[in-house]
C-alpha cells in the first residue's frame, strides 16, 4: 500500500542511495583525493571488501560521491569504520551539513548522523576522511537512507544467518563459557538465557556470570548486524559446577576499601629509594609489585626476587606481603611494563597465563593481578585468561590495569574492551595520565597534559563509556623524577578527584554530573614517592580516603 503526502503525490520508499556502497566493485563511484583510496579485501565488515585510505603530508584522504536525493527529505547517513581516525559527512545538503568522526579504532566501529535536504537539492555528495599525519582507515557498508532520488540504490542489506556450532566450553559454580562459529553477515551477537538477552558481544565466545551453583541453565545465540537480528540458535543446556559451600573459594585477602590509593613497589634500583614492602606507608591500599616476566611459555609468567631490593631471603619478603595483608592491604602481582613481554594471543596462552598467575598467588600470597601490558593486547584471549584466572582463584581476587591515555579513548580499543568485558570482576583501572602527550576529553576537546582538565576530561571517557565510578583511578607520578613527563603537584590531582566526586575545584572542564564513587588515585611509584620523602602519599592519601 502505498502513502500519499497532502500534495497527492506518493511518496517515495527509503532506499540506500549510495552506490557500491559496499566497495564490492572497487572504487567504482568513488573518487579519492590524491590517490590515497583502495579496494581491499581485508578487513571487512560485510561482503569481501572495504575502502582503505590513507593520509599522507597535506591530503586527509577524502572519499566522496554525489549521490542523488529529493527535495525537502530526510536522510539517514550511517557507515562502519575502523583504523585511524576517521570522518564521514555530507554537503551541498540545501540546509545544514553535517558530519560526524571518531578516534583511531582497533574493531569495527557504527558512524551514524542525519541531514535534511533543502527545497531545490537534488544531489548531495558524501565524503569520508582521515586526518593529517595519522594511521590508514578502512570503510565499508555506506548507507544514505532516504527515498529514491532517481538514481536508484544498492539493495537493501540482509539480517545475518543463524549460529551454528554453539557449544558450552567450561562452566564454574557461578558462570558458563559458550562459544560458536561465525555466522555470514554478522557484526555482533545477542546471548539468551532462558529466552532473555543477557549479554552482547562481537565476538564468537562468550560468558555468562551471576549464575547459582549446581544449577541448569539453557542458552541460545543470535547474529546481529545494521539490517537486524538473526532467528535464535538451536538451545544448548548448561549446568554449574557445585558450590563450594559457605564462601564460595578462599578469597586471598582484605577487602579493597570503598575509596583506595594504589601504588607500585619496584623490584628492581632504577635510582629511586631501594625500600622493602613493610617501608611502604600506610596510605597505600593496594601495592603493585612491579613486574612479573614471561616466561619461554607463551602467556606464562614468572617472578624472580631482585637481590638489589635487600631481602635477606625470599621467605622474608613473603612475610613482608602476609604483614600488609594482615594490616588491610592488597598486594598484587602486575604484569607488564614499559618492557613486558607477555603475549596473550590464544587459547593456549590463556590458559599458560591464568595457570601461572594463580600458582604465583599461590606461592607468594598475592591477592591478584595488575594488567600493565603496554605493548598491546589482545581483548579476546586476554579476557578468556582473567576469567580463568578468576574462576581459580575466586571473588577475593583484586584486579586492576594501568592502560596509557591512547589506550582508553574509545570503547572499541583493545584495553577498554577488556576492562568492560571483565567488569564483573574488575577492581579498579589506574589509567596513566603522564608520558602522553595532548589527548581528547569526553567533550571532543582536546587538553594537554599536566592539568586539572586533563585529569578530568579523560576520566569521563571510562565514566561515561560503561565502568563504575568504583572502577576508576586517576594515575600519576610521585615526583618529577618518576616520569619523562606529565607530573602533576598533589594539589592537582585532589582538585581532579573533588571535580569528578563532587563538582567543586573544576578547570574549564566540568563535568555533566558528579561520581562520589570514584576509587582514588594510583602513583608510579611508591619508591620514587620514599624518594621525595612521601610528600605525594601524605598529601594524596588523606584526601582519596576523605572522599564521599
Amino acid at each position: 500500500m502505498s502513502i500519499t503526502g497532502l500534495s497527492g503525490t506518493a511518496q517515495a520508499a527509503d532506499v540506500n542511495v549510495v552506490k557500491n556502497a559496499g566497495f564490492e566493485s572497487g572504487l567504482s563511484g568513488w573518487n579519492c583525493s590524491a590517490g590515497s583510496g583502495s579496494a581491499v579485501t581485508s578487513p571487512a565488515h560485510g561482503g569481501g571488501a572495504a575502502l582503505k585510505a590513507t593520509p599522507a603530508g597535506q591530503d586527509n584522504a577524502k572519499c566522496v560521491q554525489t549521490v542523488a536525493v529529493r527535495p525537502n527529505s530526510a536522510y539517514a547517513l550511517s557507515a562502519w569504520v575502523q583504523g585511524g581516525y576517521a570522518y564521514l559527512g555530507a554537503e551541498g545538503t540545501g540546509t545544514t551539513d553535517v558530519s560526524t568522526w571518531t578516534p583511531d579504532s582497533s574493531g569495527w566501529k557504527q558512524l551514524t548522523t542525519s541531514f535534511r535536504t533543502g527545497p531545490a537539492t537534488r544531489s548531495v555528495t558524501v565524503y569520508t576522511h582521515g586526518w593529517y599525519g595519522q594511521s590508514p582507515y578502512y570503510v565499508d557498508d555506506v548507507s544514505v537512507l532516504g527515498p529514491d532520488g532517481g538514481g536508484g540504490g544498492d539493495p537493501d542489506p540482509q539480517p545475518p544467518a543463524t549460529p551454528t556450532g554453539v557449544t558450552v566450553a567450561s562452566v564454574t559454580s557461578s558462570s558458563a563459557t559458550l562459544n560458536w562459529g561465525a555466522a555470514t553477515g554478522a557484526t555482533g551477537y545477542s546471548v539468551y538465557r532462558g529466552g532473555t538477552k543477557v549479554q552482547s558481544v562481537t565476538g564468537t565466545s562468550a560468558t555468562v556470570t551471576g549464575l547459582a551453583a549446581n544449577t541448569s541453565y539453557q542458552f541460545q545465540v543470535s547474529a546481529t548486524n545494521a539490517a537486524g537480528e538473526s532467528a535464535k540458535s538451536a538451545t544448548v543446556t548448561a549446568r554449574t559446577a557445585p558450590g563450594t559451600g559457605p564462601g564460595d573459594p578462599e578469597p586471598n585477602g582484605p577487602s579493597v576499601p570503598k575509596h583506595a590509593v594504589t601504588g607500585y613497589w619496584q623490584n628492581f634500583d632504577n635510582g629511586a629509594a631501594v625500600q622493602k614492602l613493610r617501608d611502604v606507608p600506610s596510605q597505600y591500599d593496594i601495592i603493585a609489585v612491579s613486574f612479573a616476566e614471561a616466561t619461554s611459555t607463551p602467556g606464562g609468567l614468572g617472578f624472580t626476587l631482585d637481590p638489589a631490593v635487600g631481602y635477606a631471603s625470599v621467605a622474608d619478603f613473603k612475610a613482608d606481603i602476609a604483614a600488609k595483608k594482615n594490616a588491610g592491604v592488597s598486594v598484587i602481582l602486575s604484569v607488564g611494563g614499559e618492557r613486558g613481554t607477555v603475549s596473550v594471543n590464544s587459547d593456549a596462552s590463556a590458559t599458560a597465563f591464568a595457570d601461572s598467575a594463580y600458582a604465583l598467588m599461590r606461592e607468594y600470597g598475592f591477592n591478584g593481578v595488575d594488567i600493565d601490558l603496554e605493548n598491546g593486547l589482545n581483548s579476546t584471549y586476554m579476557t578468556k585468561a582473567l576469567r580463568q584466572l578468576s574462576a581459580k582463584a575466586g571473588s577475593g581476587m583484586v584486579l586492576t590495569m594501568a592502560p596509557q591515555t591512547i589506550d582508553m579513548q574509545s570503547t572499541a580499543g583493545e584495553y577498554f574492551k577488556t576492562a568492560l568485558n571483565v567488569k564483573d570482576i574488575l577492581t579498579v583501572v589506574n589509567m596513566q595520565y603522564y608520558n602522553s602527550g595532548s589527548m581528547l576529553g569526553c567533550d571532543g576537546k582536546v587538553y594537554s597534559q599536566g592539568s586539572v582538565d586533563f585529569l578530568t576530561a579523560l576520566a569521563c571517557i571510562q565514566l561515561e563509556g560503561g565502568l563504575a565510578p568504583s572502577q576508576v583511578g586517576i594515575g600519576v607520578p610521585a615526583s618529577t623524577r618518576g616520569a619523562g613527563s606529565g607530573y602533576v603537584a598533589p594539589s592537582v590531582v585532589r582538585d581532579a578527584l573533588d571535580c569528578l566526586a563532587r563538582g567543586t575545584n573544576c578547570g574549564s572542564f566540568k563535568p555533566s554530573r558528579t561520581y562520589p564513587g570514584i576509587r582514588g588515585a594510583m602513583t608510579w611509584s611508591t619508591n620514587w614517592d620514599a624518594t621525595a620523602g612521601n610528600a605525594w602519599s601524605n598529601a594524596v592519601g588523606p584526601h582519596v580516603h576523605g572522599l564521599p
